[in-house]
C-alpha cells in the first residue's frame, strides 16, 4: 500500500481549511509578484533559500521567493533543517506522498532511489513526522509548480557542506530541477541586533561561504551545501527579500530573521 506522511503543523503554521490555506497562499504570492525585483542573473532560477516559520510571519518573504518563478519544472529538491529528531545524515521520509490540506505531494521516485544509495543518505520516518521546515514549503510548491509535481524530501542533520553537496550532485539535473533549501536566519535577537546579525550572515551567503554556523541560521547545513554546490556550478545568489518577524507580525524585542535568496547562473554582461 502507498504510504503518506500525514500533515504535522496545518492548523498551526497554515491554514488546515483548504480554501483558507489557498487564499492564504494565493495573497502572500501576489504581494510577492508585486515586491519581487529584478531579477539579475541568466536562465530560470535553479535554486531557492526561503523560509519556514508560520505564514503570517515569515510568509510575505516566502511569497516573493516563490514569485521568481517562472520556469517549467519537473521536480523539485527540498532541503530542510532537522527540528526535533537529530540525525548526521540527509534523512528520507520513507514515504510514496506527503500530504497538505491541498492533496497530496507524490514523492519523486527515481530520486529517493538514487539518493537512498549514498551513504549520506538515511530513511527515517521518524526524523520527518514532526518536521515543519519542509511541509510549509509544499503548499507553495503545489500552488506555482502544480499538485502533481514530485518532490524530493530531504531533512538535513549535521552534514558536512560536502556531503550535502554530494547529494545535490546526484540529483542536480538540469533546468527541469529545482532546489529549495528551507531556513530562517538569527533566532530571538532584538530587532536591531538580529538586522546588523542578518546582514552579515547575507553577505556570506552572497559570497557563496559555506561556513555558516547555527546561531547564524537554522537552516545552517543545507544552506552551506548549497553554497557549496552552488559556487562550484557558477551559480550567482540573489537577495530578494529580508525582514524579519518584528517586521511582520512578531514582538520587536526577540524576533526571528527571514530571507529569501535566488540563484541563477552569472549574467554575460557581469562576468
Amino acid at each position: 500500500m502507498p504510504t503518506v506522511r500525514p500533515p504535522a503543523v496545518a492548523g498551526l503554521f497554515y491554514p488546515a481549511r483548504p480554501d483558507e490555506l489557498s487564499a492564504q497562499v494565493d495573497s502572500l504570492l501576489a504581494q510577492g509578484r508585486r515586491a519581487l525585483p529584478r531579477l539579475t542573473g541568466a536562465g530560470p532560477v535553479k535554486a531557492l533559500v526561503v523560509p519556514h516559520a508560520g505564514y503570517v510571519y515569515s510568509g510575505p518573504t516566502a511569497g516573493i521567493g516563490y514569485a521568481a518563478l517562472d520556469g517549467a519544472y519537473e521536480r523539485v529538491v527540498l532541503l530542510g533543517p532537522c527540528h526535533h529528531v537529530g540525525t548526521a545524515y540527509l534523512a528520507l521520509p520513507g514515504a510514496d506522498s506527503l500530504r497538505t490540506p491541498l492533496g497530496d505531494v507524490p514523492v519523486w521516485r527515481e530520486g529517493a532511489a538514487l539518493v537512498e544509495k549514498l551513504p549520506e543518505v538515511i530513511v527515517s520516518p521518524e526524523v520527518h513526522a514532526r518536521e515543519h521546515s519542509l511541509e510549509v514549503q509544499l503548499p507553495f510548491i503545489q500552488t506555482v509548480l502544480g499538485a502533481d509535481t514530485p518532490v524530493l524530501p530531504l531533512a538535513v542533520g549535521w552534514a558536512r557542506p560536502a556531503s550535502v553537496a554530494a547529494v545535490l550532485d546526484a540529483v542536480w539535473g538540469g533546468p527541469e530541477t529545482l532546489v529549495v533549501v528551507s531556513s530562517d536566519l538569527s533566532h530571538y535577537l532584538p530587532h536591531t541586533t538580529a538586522r546588523e546579525v542578518d546582514q552579515a550572515t547575507l553577505a556570506q551567503i552572497m559570497a557563496l561561504s559555506p561556513e555558516l554556523s547555527s546561531d547564524q541560521a537554522c537552516g545552517v547545513y543545507p544552506v552551506n551545501g548549497l553554497s557549496w554546490a552552488a559556487r562550484r556550478r557558477g551559480l550567482r545568489p540573489q537577495l530578494l527579500d529580508y525582514r524579519n518577524s518584528g517586521d511582520t507580525a512578531g514582538d520587536r524585542s526577540a524576533v526571528v530573521g527571514y530571507a529569501a535568496v535566488a540563484y541563477q547562473t552569472e549574467a554575460p554582461d557581469a562576468v
